[in-house]
């Protein structure tokens, strides 16, 4: 690790191991910045909100940490109330992502489950309906599994499911549920990935799912563009979160940088998300923004 600031080039982040799913509250120093962007000199500053989602509704799936806290916390700036679903064994850092949100004044809903199973969807929509009187206004499909397999032969068919399992039905099944209560106007955003594009080889399960998640959201797209409902992804490159330490190696941690010489802060996702959920992006449907770090791919 080097004594760069988080937003500087060069900054490297500690080489370190959890665990999965990895906990926000046990990274090491630095840890990530989830309101706070980049200034024209490396520093940072408090993200400026404009009330772009002020009187909003949004679930956030996997909002317990990283690109989802970071997400919660910037749609509370922005006057949205948000519903946050999240593994049982990340409880602590949920509350803390909860404790962060209501801070700026706004409601923050936890849900415990796991939505591998498509009930544990459902009861999240149900959640978010009763608590917000039948409004959900934002989607944001943002869990996820990864874990790094060098070579096809060593990844195990029960990994293959689970990622799949994981990363690309809840996004179907949260989508569908939600649909019926939302309204021209309303948004839904897919967590994809830069590796979508880049094919990475040692990640072949979740490169995989991520392709899916692209498909997905362009064809979703298309069927509820003209009813006034966007569906967009973001395609994040790398970002600084619990899944650093807890599924990649140490040759992987020492590389993790991108173009722009340093790995993104998930403040800097959760602002990409920001704009497609709010109507500053209202000319924008079935696209993905390619917050990797300067790095050009064919879209």
């Amino acid at each position: 690790m080097t004594d760069k600031g988080q937003f500087e080039s060069g900054h490297k982040v500690p080489v370190t191991h959890q665990s999965f799913p990895g906990k926000e509250g046990e990274m090491p120093n630095p840890t990530p910045l989830f309101d706070e962007i980049p200034t024209s000199d490396g520093k940072s500053q408090k993200y400026r909100a404009a009330d772009k989602l002020k009187g909003k509704h949004a679930i956030i799936t996997g909002g317990d940490s990283g690109i989802g806290r970071a997400t919660a916390i910037l749609f509370a700036m922005e006057g949205a109330d948000s519903l946050i679903a999240y593994l049982p064994e990340e409880e602590d850092d949920a509350q803390e992502t909860k404790k962060r949100v209501e801070a700026y004044g706004q409601k923050c809903y936890l849900v415990s489950t796991d939505l591998r199973d498509r009930r544990n969807c459902q009861k999240v929509v149900d959640e978010a309906v009763k608590v917000f009187n039948g409004q959900i206004d934002i989607l944001f499909n943002n869990a996820a599994y990864q874990m790094m397999v060098d070579d096809i032969k060593d990844l195990s068919e029960d990994q293959w499911v689970h990622t799949f399992n994981t990363n690309i039905h809840p996004y179907f099944y949260m989508a569908k549920y939600s649909l019926p209560y939302m309204k021209p106007g309303s948004t839904i955003i897919n967590n994809a990935s830069i590796n979508a594009y880049s094919g990475r080889p040692d990640l072949l399960d979740y490169t995989s799912t991520k392709g899916a998640i692209v498909s997905f959201t362009r064809g979703l797209s298309n069927q509820q563009v003209g009813k006034g409902i966007r569906v967009n992804a973001v395609a994040p490159g790398p970002v600084w979160t619990p899944l650093i330490p807890a599924t990649m190696t140490d040759d992987a941690q020492k590389q993790f940088t991108s173009p722009m010489g340093r790995p993104a802060q998930p403040s800097e996702i959760a602002t990409c998300v920001v704009f497609l959920a709010s109507s500053d992006s209202s000319a924008i449907s079935g696209q993905t923004i390619h917050c990797n770090g300067g790095t050009v791919l064919n879209g």
